[in-house]
């Protein structure tokens, strides 16, 4: 086992993966919010709707896997 991983191409690689994937959980995050019939932050955030907020973070677990799998 080696130090293959601090090699600069590994690192810059995995750098601009980890990049595509917070962008792409994020442009899927924002569509979700604008097809949803209310403010998703707004509700979550000011109203303290504790189940929306568990129903989000589903979606961003289940949106974070498909990204990740895709990406590896």
């Amino acid at each position: 086992m080696g130090i293959e991983w601090l090699k600069p191409g590994v690192v810059l690689g995995s750098l601009v993966y980890a990049l595509i994937g917070v962008v792409v959980f994020w442009i899927c995050f924002l569509i979700i919010d604008k097809i949803t019939p209310y403010d998703l932050w707004g509700e979550i955030v000011e109203k303290q709707n504790r189940a929306l907020a568990l129903v989000v973070a589903a979606m961003c677990l289940g949106i974070s896997v498909i990204v990740a799998a895709a990406i590896h």
